[in-house]
């Protein structure tokens, strides 16, 4: 009995990432099509305590391959301790200070700076980031070919060969992966603010973060669920290895572990039922692949059948992720097998400590 259920779990589990895979298929990769920069945006960088990092994001803006008077750059400061000056840029760039009137500071800071913002285009990133030389002109062409108003594009993580980097970068791979196939079966329900692009009228109409504002984190997932809902066919994700946003991974297990908290706590206040039902069969999934483990390990009866379910788990979680990261990052996938077998403790164990509804993010404590 106990082996039928875990089969019958695992075969769900199967069946959606196999979807998902398919769903990744779908989207094609976008190239430019060559066409003259017209498209103005604002830049918008929540940031607190980033003096070490925003330098080399502003750089990164200042190699752009985009004309200087068509994008100007707002950084929200919330409440930093260290200290930042802006140096001097052939493109328009301002601090401001974060105006605080929720529980969410990114999302106090985005509306703090939209009142600024004179564009008709919108695109938020964070201070630990870099951005690709092509980035806006690739969103510019994208924008001149489609009736679009909200862009979801990649990010992923200039790693090291450590464990915990690689372990980190497989994670988002697997992330992207499901976002991407996500939209390719036309349900798109995740993105990340590190590279999000939306016009402001779109968020005029969508009263901004109204209605998950008491909510600290998912600035970027609950708009694009809203969004969605509004006008499924105006959000897009744009597949371009010239529009991915690099970040930094973490430094330590315990920052990691409370990030993926953050991340996990705002499941439950999902718009999207697509997303509420994957994030329950990837739970499932994943703790059903813990009880096979653990039922190997001290059963000795259908072991034939418990080393192919675990087999089974390892081999499609694999074939997202090596899709995913061969998008991402065309750098050798180091430490995937073992990545494969530590991730479902790993995850059921965020999971569950995001139940408690508390976590620490830049200093602070937050709950959901």
């Amino acid at each position: 009995m106990v082996i039928l259920f875990l089969s019958i779990v695992c075969g769900i589990y199967l069946i959606a990432i196999s979807v998902l895979i398919y769903g990744f298929t779908k989207i094609k990769n976008y190239t430019n099509s060559g066409l003259l920069p017209k498209t103005a945006f604002t830049i918008i960088v929540p940031f607190r305590d980033e003096a070490e990092n925003l330098p080399n994001l502003l750089d990164s803006f200042s190699k752009l391959n985009y004309p200087s008077n068509l994008f100007r750059v707002i950084l929200v400061d919330d409440a930093s301790k260290d200290d930042f000056k802006i140096s001097d840029f052939e493109f328009q760039v301002s601090i401001i200070n974060n105006n605080r009137s929720s529980k969410s500071p990114k999302k106090d800071a985005i509306v703090t700076a939209m009142n600024l913002v004179t564009t008709d285009w919108v695109i938020t990133t964070d201070a630990d980031c870099r951005v690709h030389k092509n980035w806006l002109l690739t969103l510019d062409n994208y924008i001149q070919g489609h009736e679009v108003a909200m862009i979801a594009g990649a990010v992923t993580y200039s790693c090291d060969t450590t464990f915990l980097h690689q372990f980190q970068q497989l994670d988002i791979a697997s992330l992207q992966g499901a976002t991407i196939g996500s939209f390719g079966i036309n349900n798109g329900f995740m993105c990340n603010g590190a590279n999000l692009a939306y016009t402001k009228s779109l968020f005029q109409e969508l009263n901004g973060f109204e209605g998950n504002d008491t909510i600290a984190s998912g600035d970027d997932v609950f708009l694009l669920q809203k969004a969605i809902a509004r006008a499924p066919e105006k959000v897009h994700y744009l597949k371009s290895k010239s529009s991915i946003v690099t970040t930094k991974p973490l430094e330590d297990w315990r920052s990691l572990f409370q990030q993926r908290v953050r991340w996990a706590s705002k499941t439950a206040s999902y718009q999207s039922s697509f997303g509420k039902t994957l994030a329950i069969v990837v739970f499932m999934g994943n703790v059903c692949w813990l009880f096979t483990f653990a039922y190997f390990l001290l059963e000795n009866s259908n072991t034939l059948t418990v080393l192919l379910l675990l087999f089974l788990k390892i081999i499609i979680d694999m074939v997202l992720i090596l899709k995913s990261n061969q998008f991402l990052n065309s750098k050798r996938t180091s430490y995937l097998l073992v990545s494969s077998i530590f991730y479902p403790f790993f995850s059921v164990s965020v999971a569950l400590y995001s139940l408690l509804g508390k976590y620490e993010w830049k200093g602070r404590e937050f709950t959901s």
